[in-house]
C-alpha cells in the first residue's frame, strides 16, 4: 500500500482520516452489544461505555493514535474508504483479518481489529523488513506472484475454461493448479477462515507488475470454500479495468453490498458456496 509524502500544513488532515475512524470503532465497540434501552439515556450509556473495570485504551490503540496524529503522510485510502472497513471490523472484530499489502498504515488495520489476527501479504521483501522493523508486531509474509499484469487477459481465458476443473469456485487453494490461484502462501494461512479480506496489493499500474488477479481470484475461493460463516472482501483500485474485470468474473456483482463514493473501493461479501453441481459457477 504506497504512502506519499505530504505538506505538514496538511498534518490535521492526515489525523483526521486516521484518527476519526478509529475513534468510531471504539465507539461502536462500546455500542455494539447495548440494546436500545441502554441508549436511551445517558447514565445509562455512561455506564455501559465506562464500567468499573475501565482502565483506558488499550496500549496498542494509544500508541496507534499518537502515531497518526505525529504523521506526515497520508495513507492510500481515502476517510469514506477507511470507514467502509471500519464498519465491518467494528461489527466483527475481534476476528481473522487478512491484507493484501503491507504499509505504513498497516498499523492502523492491525488497531482496527484489536484482539483479533491481522495478516498482511507484501511482494517486496526489503519492504516488508523496513515496515516490520519500525512495527515488529506486525504479522507479514512475503508472496512472491507468478503473474504479470499484461497476461491478464490471457490468464481469464484460463481460468474460464478450466471452471469445472483446476479453477472451480470450491477447492483446497493450497492444492489448486489454477494459474492465478495462490497456492504458495505459508501452510499456516491456509488453516484460517478470513473473515474480512482487503485487496490493495500487489501492484497493478504497470504491464509487469503481478497485478491483482491471482489475489481476487483467491480470495474468492477462500470465501466460497469455508465451511459456514460470510467473508467480508475488500477490493481497493476498481476504477482500473484488470481489478473491475476480475472482481465482476469471480466476486459477482450480486455480492456487490456497497461501494465508497470514490468509485475505487467495493465491498463484497460472500457466503460458502456448497459443493456440487453449483460449485462450477461463480456468478
Amino acid at each position: 500500500m504506497g504512502f506519499v509524502e505530504y505538506i505538514s500544513s496538511k498534518q490535521w488532515a492526515v489525523a483526521g482520516s486516521i484518527i476519526l475512524p478509529l475513534v468510531f470503532f471504539l465507539s461502536l465497540c462500546i455500542l455494539r452489544d447495548t440494546t436500545p434501552e441502554t441508549q436511551s439515556t445517558f447514565q445509562n450509556l455512561k455506564e455501559t461505555a465506562f464500567p468499573e473495570s475501565y482502565r483506558g485504551l488499550p496500549l496498542e490503540v494509544g500508541t496507534a493514535l499518537a502515531r497518526y496524529v505525529s504523521s506526515k503522510v497520508i495513507p492510500q485510502q481515502t476517510f469514506d474508504e477507511i470507514m467502509m472497513t471500519v464498519r465491518v471490523l467494528a461489527a466483527r472484530g475481534p476476528c481473522n483479518f487478512l491484507v493484501f499489502g503491507l504499509g505504513f498504515d498497516s498499523v492502523m488495520w492491525k488497531t482496527l481489529n484489536h484482539g483479533g489476527r491481522t495478516v498482511f501479504l507484501e511482494e517486496t521483501e526489503d519492504w516488508i523488513k523496513q515496515v516490520t522493523g519500525k512495527n515488529p508486531d506486525l504479522e507479514a509474509y512475503l508472496v512472491r506472484y507468478n503473474t504479470k499484469l499484461m497476461d491478464a487477459g490471457r490468464l481469464m481465458d484460463h481460468a474460464r475454461k478450466n471452471r469445472n476443473g483446476k479453477c472451480r469456485p470450491v477447492q483446497a487453494i493450497r492444492n489448486s493448479t489454477c494459474k492465478i490461484a495462490l497456492s504458495y502462501l505459508p501452510k499456516k494461512l491456509y488453516e484460517v477462515d478470513w473473515d474480512v479480506i482487503m485487496v490493495d496489493a500487489p501492484r497493478g499500474y504497470f504491464a509487469e507488475a503481478p497485478g491483482r488477479m491471482a489475489a481476487i481470484f483467491s480470495a474468492s475461493v477462500m470465501a466460497r470454500s469455508r465451511k459456514n460463516g460470510t467473508t467480508d472482501i475488500y477490493v481497493h483500485d476498481v476504477e482500473r479495468p484488470v481489478e473491475r474485470q476480475y472482481c465482476e468474473e469471480f466476486l459477482c456483482r450480486a455480492n456487490l453490498v456497497e461501494e465508497a463514493p470514490t468509485k475505487r473501493l467495493w465491498h463484497f461479501r460472500l457466503a460458502p458456496q456448497l459443493s456440487g453441481s453449483s460449485s462450477k459457477s461463480f456468478c
